[in-house]
């Protein structure tokens, strides 16, 4: 009897509705091999993010060159050999003000831009779309809560990366089940994980939040190009940690209710029209 329940639920699952969601989709947001910097921006938080990284990285440069001169001054100028009697003060008010603040001023110049890319992430705007995401170890579970549904997301296997439309190059990125959203809406995600502490990073989307067990966390962000973006757990939630990676599709309005339609269907969610009605 078992086989039979078993046969019964593959056959199915290969007879279900495909939600494919745009087969043209370019994949815009993975790691490439042997390239530096960041993944494309997808979203504001993300270019936010870039920006900050870039001054911070001007400002760390000027820092390391201002240290490099004075030291080599000091090598060349004050070495035995071309001052073989040297000073014997111990205090220097004027530079002892300046060091402590200069240091101040850059901090604070920091923070005024910091902060409101903090502030940005953190205060969750209205959501057109909220999704629930609980980590498991080790594979994502997704819930569409607007309509009733949800459905659990693994780690696709090398043989069948073609079958799903993926490249070999895929592989720990690409999962059976996508995540799928339509481009230019804001997308409020509720966190949470099951077990042990995971955390659900897009890097094209500028987001990472833990997924801690008993807490809900939220991040959101709105997608500006449509495509396929890759993400992983980014918090070291034990031996199958690096097989947990995070697919998310961004499509057109249009495709994206195509897909909701047939989603609500499949995983047996409320359809909208009976959620109008009911209201």
């Amino acid at each position: 009897m078992k086989n039979v329940f078993t046969l019964s639920g593959l056959f199915a699952a290969l007879t279900a509705l495909p939600l494919a969601a745009q087969e043209d989709l370019e994949v815009i947001g993975k790691p490439v091999s042997g390239k530096l910097g960041f993944q494309p921006a997808a979203t504001e938080l993300a270019r936010d993010i870039h920006s900050l990284d870039h001054l911070l990285l001007i400002i760390i440069t000027l820092i390391t060159v201002f240290v490099m001169v004075l030291l080599g001054i000091c090598i060349v100028r004050y070495n035995a050999k071309n001052n073989p009697k040297p000073a014997t003060f111990t205090h220097h008010s004027t530079i002892e003000i300046a060091w402590t603040l200069i240091p101040v001023v850059i901090l604070v110049f920091i923070g005024a831009f910091s902060l409101p890319v903090l502030f940005k992430q953190q205060e969750i705007p209205e959501a057109d779309i909220t999704i629930k995401v609980t980590g498991y170890q080790w594979y994502w579970g997704y819930e569409y809560t607007d309509h009733d549904f949800g459905f659990e997301s693994f780690k696709l296997e090398r043989d069948q990366l073609a079958e799903y439309g993926y490249a070999d190059d895929e592989y720990l990125l690409a999962t059976d089940t996508a995540v799928v959203i339509p481009v230019g809406k804001t997308i409020v995600m509720n966190v949470t994980g099951a077990d042990v502490i995971h955390a659900w990073t897009i890097p094209a989307f500028g987001v990472k939040q833990d997924a801690v067990p008993g807490r809900l966390a939220q991040l959101w962000f709105e997608a500006e190009e449509e495509g396929i973006y890759f993400g992983q757990c980014s918090e070291l939630c034990g031996k199958d940690h690096a097989y947990m990676p995070i697919t998310v599709k961004v499509v057109s309005e249009e495709a994206y209710e195509e897909w909701l339609e047939g989603a609500i269907d499949q995983y047996a969610g409320t359809p909208r029209d009976f959620r109008v009605a009911s209201n």
